[in-house]
Order: C-alpha cells, then structure tokens, then sequence
C-alpha cells in the first residue's frame, strides 16, 4: 500500500494534476479505502493547517517582495553593485550575483529574485559583449539565493512543518547565503578571465556614496527585519508585516514609484501567490497525515539506518534525494512531503533540525535550475530569449558549484549554527 500511494502520487504528478490536488487526492483515495477516516474530518484537517500565525508571514512576505520589486528598490540596489564591481574583471557578472544577494535580503523569492534583477541585468551583459547563454544561467543561479538568504518563503514553511522556530531559521540562512554568493562569484570570475569578458567603467568614491545614499533605504529593510528578530524585538511572522509597512512608505511617499492604480496589481499577484502556496499546504497537510497514521515516515528512517550506521553515508544519502526530489517536484510541496519523513531521520542522526532545514533548502534551490521544474531556468530564458539547450549547457558548471555548496554546507554545521543562539 505504501509502495501504491507513492506511484499514485506520481502518476498524477505527470499527468499535470495541480500539486495541491494530487495531493490531497491520493489521501483521500487510501483514507476512503481504508474507511476509518470521515471526509469532514479530513476537510477539517486540511483547514486546520492553514489557520496559523506562523503562515501568515508568506503572504506577507511576499506582498513585501512585490512592493519592493516595483518600488525601484531593485534598480537602486543593481546600480549600487555596479558602482562596487562594475570595474573589475567580469564586472557585470559579478553586479548580477550581488544584485541578486540584495534583493534576497527583501523578497524571500527565487523567482522574484531572477524577473527583477534579470531584466535588467542581462540585456546589460548582453550589450557589453557577454554570451547570452552565460547571462542567462548567471541570472537563474544568482535566483536561487533568493530562497537561501532570509527572509525566505521556504524556510517559513519548513519550520511550521517541522516545529522549528522561523526566526532561528532565519538567522541561520544568513552565513549560507552569503556562502553560496561567494562561490558562485569564484565561479563566475574564473570563467569572465577565461572568456575575456572585461569590466566596465571606474567610478569615483563620489559615485560610490551617491549611490549608497540612493540605496541606504532599501539596504536598511534587511537590517531592520533581521536585525527586530535577532534581538527578540518581534517574531518572523510580526517582521513580516513591518516589512509590508516599510516596503509601502518607501515605494508610495518617498522613492514615489508606486502609484495608487500600481496598488491593486500588486496587492492581487500577491494575493493569487499566497492562495496558491496555501493551497498546497493545506493538500500537502492530509498528505502528511495518512503519511503518520500509517508509520510511513518512521519505517522510512528505520530502513535508511538499517543501511548504514556511518551518519556520513546517510547524510550523503539525504542530499541524494533532496537533489532528486528538487529536481522534478516543486519546492513548497518538496518540503510539505519530505520534512515529516526525514526530520526524524536528521534527528534519530543526532542533526540540529535548524541546520537541517538550511540543508534541504539550499539543495531544493538547485531545483530552480535544473529541468524539468526548473523555474528560474525558464524566467531567465523567458527574459533573454535563449534557446533552452544552450542555457542548459552554460548552467552545468553553476549546478555543480551549488552541490559543492551544499556538501560543505551540510559537513559544517557551524556555517549554519553560528549566529544562531
């Protein structure tokens, strides 16, 4: 029956069922086949697991991302990078990474991240000589932090699955992050010396301060957020809000680039988003249930550690299916699924669930990359207009820095534990 429910779910995976309805579907299908489970208890069930506060930082957060992304918060950050980097060799790459990291910092989004620094980063790089594939993938990874770097939507996610205090994720986001921004600037100067791609023009310390005053606004949200929350000033749920407020202020009444009639696209993306990642919380909620109810995840870790008792075998053997997994499902309903089945394995391993989470995040982010979910790879190729193929061949040495990543991430729980108290 076990084996049955998980080819059941697939199969409605690949015939393009919505995530949310194939899973709650196949719950419904073995609970009715069971009969042991009332259909209003399980509607029950499936409200109870969306009326939480905690959640309530997504849609939020998200409304906070959308504010900012039309705020012209993202020009003001991406010319600040240029002026910092714009020089050096493979400059504009290098802006495009850390373009990507600021806007991380405020919109907790990987694909937010990839539109809102990519349409303006890659026809730049374009026009300045380099190879538009190469753009695009740079573009489509420098996404991925979006997820990594807090605010973060997954995390959110993660840690009401899991039990696992937000704030504390947060906090621990921030080394990794900032990590994987690290490498993927190696990689991307490696290649800009291999390629020749040079830099661009140099900017004078007058240049730098204007642009940092232009930006101090923008670069003060993350301070704040993080900064409320480290300090016990308000929980990540209450930042949330206070990052709509601020986003607000900011966009209408002082850079003025949000105007009224801007409001009600922005306010209903937003609104359409949320319900759709509520959606598949509440489906993957009934999921979860038959999943406990039936032991499934606890016979799941029984046989993993059956297999190995070396916990360095079975950590590599968690990355191996967060990378499969990332890979052909999306990100939210990845953690709803999974997170019930191996976060008794990471705890029966002796793993703080905190580094835990960062791990399955930052391997579920290599999933916005990689076909065929692939979502940044698509926005980015959406934006640059490329041949799908040759994004695919660019992309390769950036999946494989982001594997590195993870692996030194998940061996060195201290990246992730660090600043977490």
């Amino acid at each position: 029956m076990d084996i049955l429910l998980f080819i059941v779910l697939l199969v409605l995976f690949i015939i393009n069922v919505p995530i949310a309805v194939a899973l709650s579907m196949t719950a419904v299908i073995f609970f009715t086949m069971q009969g042991n489970v009332p259909l209003v208890a399980i509607l029950q069930r499936m409200f109870n697991s969306v009326d939480s506060f905690p959640l309530l930082a997504i849609p939020f957060f998200i409304l906070a991302g959308k504010l900012m992304e039309s705020g012209g918060i993202s020009q003001r950050l991406i010319h600040l990078a240029e002026v910092m980097l714009g020089r050096v060799k493979g400059g504009l790459a290098l802006v495009s990474i850390v373009s990507c990291a600021f806007f991380a910092a405020l919109s907790g989004s990987a694909a937010a991240t990839t539109a809102a620094v990519g349409a303006i980063m890659i026809p730049a790089m374009v026009k300045k000589g380099y190879d538009k594939n190469f753009s695009t993938a740079i573009q489509a990874t420098g996404g991925t932090v979006g997820v990594i770097i807090p605010p973060s939507v997954p995390l959110v996610l993660f840690g009401v699955t899991a039990g696992v205090s937000i704030s504390d994720l947060f906090i621990a986001g921030i080394i990794p992050g900032i990590f994987i921004v690290m490498l993927l600037m190696m990689l991307v100067y490696i290649i800009s010396l291999m390629k020749g791609y040079g830099g661009g023009e140099k900017h004078s310390v007058k240049e730098l301060l204007i642009a940092l005053k232009d930006s101090i606004l923008a670069l003060m949200m993350p301070v704040i957020i993080l900064g409320g929350i480290y300090s016990g000033f308000f929980t990540a749920t209450e930042a949330a809000l206070v990052a709509v407020i601020y986003g607000l202020i900011v966009g209408v009444f002082i850079y003025r680039e949000i105007k009224l009639k801007d409001l009600f696209e922005i306010f209903s993306s937003s609104m359409l988003m949320s319900a759709t990642i509520l959606y598949i919380i509440a489906g993957a909620s009934i999921f979860a249930y038959y999943l406990t109810r039936e032991r499934i995840p606890m016979e799941i870790t029984e046989a993993l550690l059956s297999l190995t008792d070396n916990w360095i075998v079975a950590l590599l053997i968690i990355n191996v299916i967060l990378l499969v997994v990332g890979t052909f499902m999306e990100t939210a309903a990845a953690i709803l699924i999974l997170t019930p089945i191996l976060a008794p394995v990471a705890s029966a391993l002796g793993m703080d669930l905190v580094h835990f989470g960062i791990i399955m995040i930052v391997n579920l982010a290599i999933g916005y990359i990689t076909p065929p979910v692939g979502l940044n790879l698509f926005v980015a190729n959406k934006i640059a207009g490329t041949k799908f193929e040759g994004v695919m061949k660019a992309i390769v040495p950036f999946v494989c820095v982001m594997i590195i990543g993870v692996l030194i991430i998940s061996f060195i729980p201290q990246l992730s534990l660090l600043l977490v108290k």
